[in-house]
């Protein structure tokens, strides 16, 4: 069921719920998750089976304020602390070293643990009012689109999951997650917030995953190679294949127009630039800003799957750092 998240009765309700051991949907600033008690192993695990999702791939703890950091991790590094002093509350998940005997099931069985404060004021008030860290992946499928909208994640989980509406995700994808636990920043997942920004606040390089650093990555949330995938095959491509591939099912006189892939299915394009479509192709528009376009990415990929569409060609974004996170998410759906 989906309940107003601003609603006193509805927000004791959803805290009730987790202090219970049970599962509710609520907004992000990044998507909407799917939170439980992240002490309560039991209640984890249901996470895990409601989404299909491994039980050794780790969740985000969220967590109301940077004070709450101590309950779960034994060490927080001095450039992890300018990172969270500049970004938290925000769209910044960091990895830790986690206490001993704490969230064992939301860190997938690792030392480590990923923490998140969020920004979004339903998310905080549920966190405030629950009392305690909620662990929170996407509140849908595992590796499957993320919810931006309460009625996204309904769709994906069913009716009786109580979900709390904030609205539309404001950021519309997931957090830029800094592993802060091998004596260096390394950027496992790129979100809205730049490199740049990051080693700005930190005062340190902030190096690539795949950086040579001492020690193994941990494993993070959200940085399988395949994931966030629509139902249509995705297909990644600068705008010179882009464009060639459409004019190559260009139909033939007399074919019928409402199938312009042929035996393969109807496709959609979602692209930057003006295109010459055949007929029958759809054509979303994307924003020529990262951030726009990061804010609309799922919700887009969803409506085309609501038309049925077989495949979704997308036009590659910009090589700049602003894009950092959107071509991230794209590069995975098309895996």
């Amino acid at each position: 069921m989906i309940r107003p998240g601003t609603d006193p009765a509805a927000l004791a309700e959803g805290a009730g719920l987790i202090r219970a051991g049970r599962l509710v949907g609520f907004p992000t600033e990044t998507v909407y998750g799917l939170g439980a008690d992240a002490r309560n192993d039991a209640a984890v695990a249901l996470i895990y089976a409601a989404k299909g999702r491994p039980s050794d791939h780790p969740l985000i703890v969220h967590v109301a304020e940077a004070a709450q950091v101590a309950d779960y991790a034994i060490a927080v590094p001095v450039f992890a602390e300018r990172l969270i002093r500049a970004f938290w509350p925000g769209p910044l998940t960091l990895i830790l070293p986690r206490r001993a005997g704490v969230a064992s099931a939301a860190a997938g069985g690792q030392g480590s643990i990923g923490l998140r404060c969020p920004s979004h004021p339903v998310a905080q008030a549920l966190l405030r009012a629950c009392g305690t860290g909620v662990a929170a992946p996407s509140a849908n499928r595992f590796g499957r689109v993320s919810p931006t909208t309460a009625r996204h994640v309904q769709e994906e989980l069913g009716d009786d999951l109580l979900v709390l509406d904030g609205g539309p995700c404001e950021v519309g994808i997931e957090s830029t997650i800094v592993d802060c636990t091998r004596g260096q920043p390394v950027l496992l997942r790129p979100g809205v917030l730049t490199r740049a920004q990051l080693e700005a606040a930190c005062g340190e390089p902030v190096l690539d995953k795949d950086a040579p650093v001492a020690a193994a990555a941990p494993r993070a949330s959200g940085t399988l190679a395949s994931h966030y995938a629509p139902n249509a095959a995705l297909r990644l491509l600068p705008l010179a294949p882009l464009q060639a591939a459409l004019e190559a099912i260009k139909p033939a006189a007399g074919h019928d127009a409402s199938r312009a892939g042929g035996d393969h299915g109807r496709i959609a394009v979602y692209a930057r630039s003006k295109l010459a479509l055949p007929a029958g192709v759809l054509y979303r528009a994307m924003p020529q800003q990262a951030a726009a376009c990061a804010h609309e990415l799922f919700a887009v990929l969803r409506e085309l799957d609501a038309q049925a569409v077989a495949h979704i060609w997308v036009e590659a974004p910009p090589d700049a750092p602003e894009w950092d996170g959107v071509r991230d998410r794209l590069a995975r759906a098309a895996a």
